[in-house]
């Protein structure tokens, strides 16, 4: 296979592009233990921008509410930057950096949770024509224990 100058990684969203429906499952309290989990069902739309060097994804969640992911690729660094804005106080949240390793992807950044510090880690897997999996996961520990509190089912719908 003949080197693409732009297998660097700046593709590595395209098997996002278009529309899903994703289930979702959110932990109901995060970071006390808690094992209690709410389901709910939503949609999402991923386009591309800048030949793959940006992307946005939109998702409408069932009951109101929505969220946009915004992804942009480093060049020099071969590093995503991910950015997510929720519709309930529509404020940018500090990114998540990362890249894909043998079809997985691994994000993790610094956050704020209920006023206590996080490490917050988003993993993409489950990589097929017609499906994906996102999951976050947050450490109040510095990163030694992580609690998975948010995961999303993808399953393309056009």
């Amino acid at each position: 296979m003949a080197y693409d100058a732009h297998e660097d990684g700046r593709r590595d969203f395209r098997f996002l592009y278009g529309r899903w429906a994703v289930r979702h499952r959110k932990l109901t309290t995060r970071g006390v233990g808690a094992d209690a989990w709410e389901e709910f069902d939503g949609v999402s739309f991923t386009q591309g921008l800048m030949d793959g060097l940006c992307n946005v994804e939109e998702n409408h969640f069932e009951g109101g509410g929505q969220g946009v992911a915004f992804r942009s690729f480093d060049v020099a660094r071969q590093l995503w930057s991910i950015h997510w804005v929720s519709s309930a106080d529509g404020l940018v949240q500090p990114p998540v950096y990362g890249r894909f390793e043998d079809g997985v992807g691994v994000f993790e950044g610094d956050d704020v949770d209920g006023g206590r510090p996080v490490k917050v880690r988003f993993r993409w897997d489950g990589i097929a024509a017609g499906a994906a999996r996102w999951s976050q996961a947050f450490s109040y520990d510095g990163g030694k224990t992580w609690e998975e509190n948010w995961v999303m089912s993808f399953t393309r719908t056009a």
